[in-house]
């Protein structure tokens, strides 16, 4: 299976060389990140895409991950930090046009939503809304993998900088998880010949009939 070969190849990249990831292969990432799951199916991050030296130089510093600068790419993924009615209602509706539904036909759906985010507080929403940025994180890994691009996920940065840097926080958004898109620096990076270790599948997974 080409997949398991892909994700036995990949490991986090600690060194890049100075190749550029094409446009059609970090497009077709971003797509996969738009298709992944997420819990109710809102969506509630958004995936910025960074590739100006100046700014990813900024949101390096102070960072031990010189691969926030030295890469292809960099991708922020960053969590709401509200989950309100008006994009809940705006959102349903999206999902009753494509789905090419009568307006109102999920009103139940939207607002037993509405009624659940309105009892969590701010905190509450950061929190959820990043595990849902992690979900994407993992199929931006597979999917980079597939595509033989190398990547490194990472959380060693200031997300109070990336959200400074960014003006996440005027987008109501947060920096939630951060990965580095490249090709591996094959005789500068000490993992690049590194044999993968994980543990045997019978310690790792636990089949219960």
């Amino acid at each position: 299976m080409d997949l398991i070969k892909n994700l036995q190849w990949r490991y986090a990249v600690k060194k890049y060389s100075d190749k550029i990831v094409s446009e059609e292969k970090i497009d077709q990432i971003i797509e996969a990140v738009n298709l992944t799951a997420s819990s109710c199916g809102i969506q509630p991050y958004r995936l910025f895409v960074i590739t100006n030296p100046d700014i990813r130089q900024k949101l390096g510093e102070g960072s031990f991950n010189a691969q926030i600068h030295e890469s292809s790419h960099l991708l922020v993924f960053a969590g709401f930090n509200e989950i309100n009615p008006s994009y809940i209602t705006d959102y349903v509706e999206m999902m009753e046009d494509q789905r090419h539904l009568e307006k109102g036909e999920l009103d139940d759906f939207k607002n037993t939503l509405i009624s659940h985010f309105s009892t969590q507080t701010r905190e509450q929403n950061i929190l959820w809304a990043s595990k849902q940025a992690y979900i994407g994180l993992g199929t931006a890994l597979i999917a980079a993998a597939e595509l033989k691009v190398d990547a490194t996920p990472m959380e060693g940065f200031d997300p109070q900088l990336f959200d400074s840097v960014l003006g996440l926080s005027d987008k109501g958004l947060h920096a939630s998880v951060i990965i580095s898109l490249g090709y591996r620096d094959q005789e500068n990076d000490y993992l690049a010949a590194a044999q993968k270790t994980r543990l045997p599948i019978h310690e790792f997974s636990t089949k219960i009939n």
